[in-house]
C-alpha cells in the first residue's frame, strides 16, 4: 500500500485538482462507477456556475497526497450559506439554532450538490489504504470546521460502510428511505412483471398502454442527443421547479455541458407528440446502477410519468444488466411500481454540544422510526407475488 503525507489540501475549484488526479480516486473500482462523484459532473456543476460561492455553494474540495506528491484520496467538500438542493433536511435543526442565539449558517457539507444519490463521499485511491484515506479527509474536514468557525459539518448520501465510519469517529448518524427498484435477473420486462402479483400486473400493463397512446418515446443516449433535446428538456425542468414553488438549482448551460462531456452516461427519456417534445425524463448511467434524476412535462398526460420515470428506466436497467435503480427522492407510490423501500444515510458533526446533545437524541428516534416505517412498507404494500 502507498503511503500518505500529513497534510490535507483545500481547493477552490475542481479544476485545481484536475480530472485525472481526481478520478484516479473517484473511479476506484471500490467505488462503482458512480457518475455523481466524477470529475466531469461536479465540474460542470462548477464551470456551469451552479455550484459556486455565488449560489451558497463554495467548493472546499479536500485532497491528501501520498509521498510521491500525487492525489492518493479525495472529497467533495463546500461551504455553504443555506441548505438548500441537499435533501438532507436540517431546516428545522437551523431555525431551533438560530432561534436559541446561535449560528447555524455557514456550514460545511461533503456531497454532491443537487443529487439525492447514495455513492462514495470519501474518495480513496485503490493503491492507498481505505481506513487511513477516510480518516485524513475526515479530519481535514472537521479542522476546517475549527478554521472556519462553522456550527456543524453533514455528510450526506454516503455508503454504507462510510456510514458505519463515519459513526465510529464520533459522528451522528441519520437514516433516511428512498424507493429503489433491483434487477433479480430478469431477462425482459414481463420478466419483472411476472414476478408481481396479478393485480399489478393489470394495472401496470393499463398505464404503460395508455401512456404510450398516440405518443413517440425516445432513448437518447451517447451520440443521440442533441442541443434540441436540452432546450426541449430544459423547458421541462423549469416548468417543473416552477409548479413546485421551488427555484431550480441548475441552468441551461449545465445540460449542454454534460452533454458534451458525459454523453455516454446519460439516458435522456423522452416523448413526443406529433413532432413536438412534451416530456421527458433525464438519468445517468453508472456502472450498476441507473440513476433517475429529472422530470417535466408540457403535456398532462395520464401514467407518462411513471412510464418514462419508472417503467422505461426498468426496461433500460434490463437491456444492460444493471443491478438497480435509484430513481430519487420521496414517492410511496413507486412502491406498487416495483420500487421498494431503501436505507439512505447521512452523518453529521455538530460543535455545540447542547444542539449535538439535542440533535443525537433525535436521531435516535427518528432512525427506529424510519427502519419501522421501511419494514411496515415493504411488508404491507409490496406488489411482489411473495406477498398475496
Amino acid at each position: 500500500m502507498t503511503g500518505l503525507k500529513a497534510a490535507v489540501r483545500v481547493h477552490r475549484r475542481l479544476s485545481e485538482i484536475g480530472r485525472d488526479a481526481w478520478d484516479a480516486c473517484a473511479g476506484a473500482p471500490a467505488h462503482a462507477g458512480n457518475p455523481f462523484v466524477s470529475y466531469d459532473f461536479l465540474d460542470c456543476l462548477e464551470e456551469s456556475g451552479c455550484a459556486v460561492e455565488r449560489t451558497g455553494w463554495a467548493p472546499q474540495h479536500l485532497t491528501v497526497e501520498d509521498e510521491a506528491g500525487a492525489v492518493a484520496a479525495a472529497a467533495p467538500l463546500y461551504l455553504k450559506s443555506h441548505s438548500q438542493g441537499e435533501y438532507i433536511f436540517d431546516h428545522s435543526w437551523a431555525d431551533a439554532y438560530e432561534r436559541a442565539g446561535g449560528k447555524y449558517y455557514p456550514k460545511l457539507l461533503c456531497a454532491s450538490p443537487f443529487s439525492p444519490v447514495t455513492g462514495p463521499r470519501l474518495l480513496v485511491r485503490p493503491d492507498v489504504d481505505l481506513e487511513e484515506g477516510r480518516r485524513y479527509l475526515l479530519g481535514g474536514a472537521l479542522a476546517l470546521c475549527d478554521r472556519f468557525d462553522v456550527s456543524n459539518l453533514g455528510i450526506n448520501f454516503p455508503t454504507e460502510d462510510e456510514w458505519a465510519f463515519m459513526g465510529e469517529q464520533g459522528l451522528l448518524l441519520r437514516q433516511n428511505q428512498q424507493y429503489h427498484w433491483h434487477n433479480a435477473g430478469y431477462a425482459t420486462f414481463e420478466d419483472f412483471l411476472g414476478a408481481l402479483s396479478s393485480g399489478r400486473r393489470k394495472t401496470i400493463r393499463r398505464e404503460r398502454r395508455d401512456a404510450n397512446a398516440g405518443l413517440e418515446i425516445h432513448m437518447l443516449t451517447g451520440a443521440d442527443l442533441t442541443e434540441e433535446h436540452w432546450d426541449a428538456f430544459y423547458q421541462f425542468y423549469m416548468d417543473t421547479g416552477s409548479r413546485k414553488w421551488g427555484r431550480p438549482y441548475l441552468n441551461r448551460l449545465f445540460f449542454s455541458l454534460i452533454g458534451e462531456r458525459m454523453a455516454e452516461r446519460v439516458l435522456l427519456v423522452m416523448a413526443r407528440r406529433g413532432g413536438r417534445w412534451i416530456a421527458g425524463a433525464l438519468n445517468l448511467i453508472g456502472d450498476d446502477c441507473l440513476y433517475g434524476r429529472n422530470w417535466g412535462c408540457l403535456e398532462d398526460v395520464p401514467f407518462l410519468h411513471f412510464e418514462l420515470c419508472y417503467y422505461r428506466a426498468i426496461d433500460f436497467a434490463i437491456e444492460r444488466g444493471l443491478a438497480r435503480v435509484e430513481a430519487g427522492a420521496q414517492g410511496q407510490h413507486k412502491i406498487a411500481r416495483g420500487y421498494l423501500p431503501s436505507a439512505v444515510y447521512s452523518a453529521h458533526y455538530i460543535a455545540d454540544p447542547g444542539l449535538r446533545r439535542a440533535v443525537g437524541r433525535f436521531l435516535e428516534e427518528e432512525r427506529r422510526a424510519v427502519q419501522g416505517e421501511m419494514d411496515w412498507l415493504a411488508e404491507e404494500y409490496s406488489p411482489f407475488r411473495h406477498a398475496e
